[in-house]
């Protein structure tokens, strides 16, 4: 099966993530899209961070009907922080007879030459790239690097959080089910 591993904080998931992921599904030969819910990435602080069982469910909760598209706490039974090689590797070792590929916004690829074990990921792994205004695509290396023309919604999950902070509405930015239980539980406040 080809797997394209969506890496985020999902702090929280959003209508910009969901659509991101399928359109990946809609456009490419992806058969299905895992949203890896990262519980610590070594370029964000944690401050502020939701705690990592929590966003993930949040995200169950926004998927719950999509069968092609899920939630993956693959990163919180690994070391922390997460890295990006440990997942694939893991991956790799345990789901054998699946593809995965990287999604990923041309912000993100600029930083990709950075991570750990950069090179074995670019030689090994399809890098899937939506572009994000600001940010040229440059292939850093990558053996297989797609550019994949998405719809861009300029939604911020930092934006959200300041939203909710302030008692403001957010609908039609989250799935329903995740304003309810944002709204339930307290999230963010």
């Amino acid at each position: 099966m080809r797997i394209g591993l969506f890496f985020g904080s999902f702090n929280p998931i959003h209508h910009g993530h969901l659509i991101l992921a399928q359109h990946f599904i809609n456009e490419t030969d992806m058969e299905q899209v895992w949203m890896v819910v990262s519980p610590q990435n070594p370029f964000k602080p944690a401050a502020g961070m939701l705690d990592e069982y929590q966003r993930l469910h949040l995200a169950h909760l926004a998927l719950e009907n999509n069968p092609r598209i899920k939630a993956v706490d693959i990163e919180f039974h690994l070391p922390r922080p997460s890295y990006t090689i440990d997942t694939l590797t893991y991956l790799a070792e345990k789901y054998p007879k699946n593809q995965f590929s990287l999604i990923m916004g041309g912000d993100s690829l600029q930083n990709l030459a950075q991570w750990k074990n950069a090179t074995q990921i670019m030689q090994h792994y399809p890098v899937y790239v939506y572009k994000r205004p600001g940010f040229d695509v440059k292939n850093p290396g990558c053996k297989e690097l797609i550019v994949v023309d998405a719809p861009l919604l300029e939604i911020s999950a930092t934006r959200i959080r300041e939203l909710i902070k302030k008692r403001k509405p957010v609908r039609y930015l989250l799935p329903d089910a995740v304003i309810s239980e944002i709204e339930r539980s307290g999230y963010y406040r």
